[in-house]
């Protein structure tokens, strides 16, 4: 008898399971036949729950995400050598920082964050949530005056300050999002004084972010005169959120001048879908098509969409993105519910946070009128359904990519590494909860032969 090598094992044992995938494929098998049961009813062995939400169930999602939340980011400032609390903040020096918890106060994740809690004390009526982005909002606001000051008068305390991003935006992560959630705090009502803050960071989306010839916003890097799909997001509902606050109708037309000429580059108008890097100097433009980035650039197309006036002359084509970006994304959902991390390549790991962004945006645009709850809407409840599953009990949102650069090979996104303590996933899943209840109660659901439907109205 021939002695089998230990890498020869390995391949017989490959082999096996190869030639055993049939039959380990096959799922809900039953014994019942075509004459006496109605098979069409039978069952599906679906892989994340399915069928028409209920709204309870759709809040406790969300008060696990809150109460979590509420105890992992403190709002106290400390002193980074000796841990203690700094109370008096006219005594702040070059050690304050902010007291650890989980998660920073003051980046653009938490912009989202706050964002979505406004909109889920909106939605609900549970004031909790709103007293969340009020508390947080109102720190920040009480602080920046003593840490501008102080920065200004010492210069040799280096560029790390609690709030130096803030005060001093350096890229559009550092203040386009915050700014957005500063602003729709302010319309809804918060009283603190933040309207300094979003003068800073308004000026710096508008006058001192990198741009090209065309006035596209950009980077350089990693390469020069980078055109990143994200910053649709760190920039452009900061804008339009400016035009309504103001009435001023420069920074409408400056929101949907940047969402024209990202998506004239970035929009692959044949997939329906955008891919995640330009470089204008490139004379090939590698595309993958990365699904947190096309979440923010729907995303940000239904914050402009809110927002812009109706007789706005770039809305219609807007519009028109919108509804061309819904029927791409919705094409590549996967059975699960969830989205691939790169959209359109299915061995790639499916990811949390670009799921929870897709539910809202699609859930946003049917309870607006914008795209067609029919199509839609089984969609929206099956993705909520997938995103629900990876809330944990102790209120941790799981199977979010971790921050991402960007990449021109495959690799660089399949393997990225997902944490549950990946900010980007909490804002997204909260707004995205709070969309699907909006969704609840304007519309009415059937399950009709094993399937979800929208009701029509008859």
């Amino acid at each position: 008898m021939k002695i089998l090598m230990p890498n020869q094992k390995l391949l017989l044992m490959g082999v096996m399971m190869i030639l055993a995938t049939p039959l380990l494929a096959q799922r809900n098998v039953v014994n019942a036949n075509d004459s006496n049961t109605p098979l069409h009813l039978l069952k599906p062995d679906f892989p994340v729950p399915y069928g028409i939400v209920d709204p309870k169930e759709v809040k406790s999602v969300i008060d696990r995400i809150h109460g979590y939340l509420n105890t992992v980011t403190p709002t106290a400032f400390v002193n980074a050598k000796t841990g203690e609390i700094v109370a008096d903040l006219s005594k702040i020096d070059e050690n304050t920082a902010l007291q650890k918890g989980d998660y920073r106060l003051v980046s653009y994740e938490w912009g989202v964050t706050y964002a979505g809690m406004l909109l889920a004390s909106q939605v609900t009526g549970d004031n909790r949530y709103k007293e969340y982005t009020d508390k947080r909002l109102a720190f920040i606001a009480n602080a920046a005056p003593y840490f501008k000051k102080t920065t200004e008068e010492h210069a040799d305390w280096g560029t790390k300050g609690p709030l130096r991003g803030l005060l001093s935006p350096h890229a559009l992560d550092d203040c386009g999002a915050m700014c957005t959630a500063m602003i729709k705090a302010t319309r809804a009502g918060n009283q603190s004084n933040l309207r300094p803050l979003i003068d800073i960071h308004i000026d710096y989306i508008l006058n001192k972010e990198h741009r090209l010839k065309d006035g596209t916003l950009a980077r350089n890097r990693p390469q020069p005169n980078s055109l990143w799909l994200d910053d649709l997001f760190m920039g452009v509902p900061a804008l339009a959120q400016m035009g309504k606050l103001t009435g001023n109708k420069k920074y409408y037309d400056e929101a949907a001048k940047q969402i024209l000429q990202f998506s004239k580059r970035m929009f692959n108008k044949e997939k329906g879908i955008y891919m995640h890097g330009w470089i204008e100097g490139m004379s090939e433009h590698p595309q993958f098509h990365w699904a947190r980035a096309n979440g923010w650039a729907i995303l940000t197309k239904v914050e402009v969409l809110d927002v812009l006036p109706e007789n706005h002359p770039a809305r219609p084509a807007i519009l028109a993105l919108l509804k061309a970006h819904a029927k791409g994304l919705t094409s590549y959902q996967s059975g699960s519910g969830f989205w691939h991390q790169l959209l359109d390549r299915e061995d790639s790991y499916l990811e949390t946070s670009a799921t929870a962004i897709y539910t809202y945006a699609l859930a946003h645009a049917i309870n607006k009128g914008w795209i067609d709850g029919l199509a839609y809407a089984p969609a929206v409840l099956v993705a909520w359904n997938a995103v629900a599953t990876k809330v944990n009990e102790k209120g941790q949102v799981e199977g979010t990519c971790v921050g991402t650069g960007m990449g021109f090979d495959p690799a660089f996104y399949y393997h990225r590494p997902i944490s549950p303590f990946a900010a980007h996933g909490y804002g997204p899943v909260i707004l995205a909860g709070a969309e699907v209840i909006n969704l609840l109660n304007n519309k009415q659901f059937e399950i009709n032969d094993s399937s979800v439907q929208l009701l029509q109205k008859k």
